[in-house]
Order: C-alpha cells, then structure tokens, then sequence
C-alpha cells in the first residue's frame, strides 16, 4: 500500500507529511514535487521522493505509477491555470490506475459565488468521472491568510475590510492537515465530501479574539470594495492582485466561507481549534508574540 502527497514540500503538504509519517510506516509514503532537493529532508527520513511537474503530465504518469492513494493538494496561480493543472493531475493518477483520490478543494464548492470556486467545481467534477473512489477535503479558509492584517494591526494600524459582517470559518493548517492525513491513513473514506470549517466568525468576531491575544486594541475600518482595492495597493501589493483580493472580500461578505460543519470533528474526534488559540499559535510560529 503506497500513498502519495503532491506539493508536499510546501506549507499544507509538510504539515500533512508530519501527520501521515505518526500514522503510516515511511517506506508506505511518497511524495511528488516539482524540485527533489528540497525535498531532501523527507528522503532522509525514508520516504519515496518522486519528481513531477503539474505543468508537465509525463512527469504525472512517472510520478504517480504504483501509487494506491494519492493526495492532490490544489496548486496556487491564476484559475485558468489552476483548472489545467489540477486536470493533468487526475488524468495521471486514472491513467495509471490509483485506487483513491483526496482533494483538497473549497467550502461548498458545488455552489459557491466565490471566484476560485470554479477551479474546484471542475477538479471535483474530473474526479468524479474518471470513476474512482474520492474524498473531498473543502478547506474553507486559512486563518494564516489574515497574517498581513495582523501584522499590520500590531504596527498599529486599524483592520481594514470589505467584507461587512459575513462570516468565515477560519482555521490553522495543521488542522486542515491532520484531517487529510486521517483521510489517507484510515478506510472508509470512500465517495466523502467534507466541509473543513470551525466555527464562522466576523472580521469583529476574529479581530476581538486577536485583541485578546496581541494585548492591544484593533480599530476595525470598514470600506468598500474599491477603497479597500486602494488601501491594499498602498500596502505594496501588487495591482495584479487587487482584483482577487476584493474579490476574496465580496465572497465573504456575500456569505461564501460561511460554512457550518460539525466534520473536522469526525475525523479528528474533535472541533478545530478554538480561535483563540489558533491565533496565539499561528503567531508564535511566525515569531511575533
């Protein structure tokens, strides 16, 4: 039995490697990466360092071959090219016959307004047809995606946001990343569809909890869409990114990552992390409390 993780040298794929490697023997685990060197520490620890390129399906078909369970964590970039290599990944893995495919997606996925979702409506939809059994991992949002207002906010800078009250159900990646190791170690996974969100919050909601955590006040400025394009531009973003960064906020604000599930709690016999602990561990990993 071989199990597999593409991306696994990057921050999710590490984070389920660790998971997989206390649950699974390391010679029953391979991985795909663009660039083997840097996956040099996990060769050493004894697993199988496979070399493939989401932009190069040969390197796919290579990578993937003897492989029962096989992780697909979605790639970064824009969706076009999202779509393309998330398709020569699931034609890989049916092309050499894999018996199960997990899939790190979006919440609600189906039916989500949000402007990634098409990427991961088409994943999903691929998957299904090549007829083989799937799991469906829906990580609704990471709390380290809100790293830059936090760290702005302890510079003292007011919570800039766009998106109202809607709610996210943010969570640490560690969580994201234990479910998906539960996934691919146990049986019975077969045909699931999992909504990873912890309880939703408001922006108030998590900036209250960071208050708490930083020790300081966080004045929260609402805007609209095209005030908080600016605001971010003058962050240094770049203007390539401003479109998706509202776009991110519109979704909220409409009520796309507003996702109640009680599933991290079946597969990790436990809700994910309180907030407020998540924030004080998401900031001591990145040393600033």
């Amino acid at each position: 039995m071989k199990t597999l993780v593409t991306g696994a040298t990057g921050k999710l794929g590490s984070k389920v490697m660790n998971f997989l490697m206390e649950a699974v023997p390391a010679e029953q685990l391979a991985v795909s990466v663009r660039d083997p060197a840097r996956a040099e520490d996990l060769k050493n620890r004894g697993v199988d360092v496979r070399q493939g390129d989401f932009e190069k399906p040969e390197t796919l078909s290579t990578a993937f071959k003897n492989v029962d369970k096989i992780l697909i964590i979605s790639t970064t970039g824009d969706n076009e090219t999202r779509i393309r290599e998330h398709q020569n990944a699931v034609q890989a893995a049916a092309e050499v016959g894999v018996d199960f495919i997990a899939y790190t997606s979006l919440a609600d996925a189906e039916n989500s307004s949000l402007f990634l979702a098409p990427v991961h409506r088409k994943t999903e939809k691929a998957i299904k047809a090549t007829g083989i059994p799937y799991s469906f991992l829906r990580n609704n949002w990471y709390l380290r995606n809100e790293l830059p207002s936090i760290k702005a906010a302890i510079s003292g800078q007011p919570w800039v946001t766009a998106a109202k009250d809607g709610k996210v159900g943010w969570a640490l990646q560690k969580d994201y990343a234990e479910a998906a190791a539960k996934v691919l170690s146990e049986s019975g996974h077969e045909n699931t569809v999992y909504e990873l969100s912890a309880q939703p919050l408001t922006q108030a909601e998590l900036v209250s909890a960071a208050e708490e955590v930083i020790g300081q006040e966080i004045p929260i400025k609402r805007v609209n869409d095209e005030e908080y394009k600016q605001i971010m531009k003058k962050s240094g973003m770049p203007e390539s990114s401003l479109p998706m960064l509202a776009a991110i906020q519109r979704g909220i604000r409409e009520g796309a990552l507003n996702v109640k599930s009680n599933d991290f709690e079946k597969l990790l016999g436990r809700p994910a992390t309180p907030i407020k602990q998540a924030l004080e561990e998401l900031l001591q990993e990145a040393d600033l409390i």
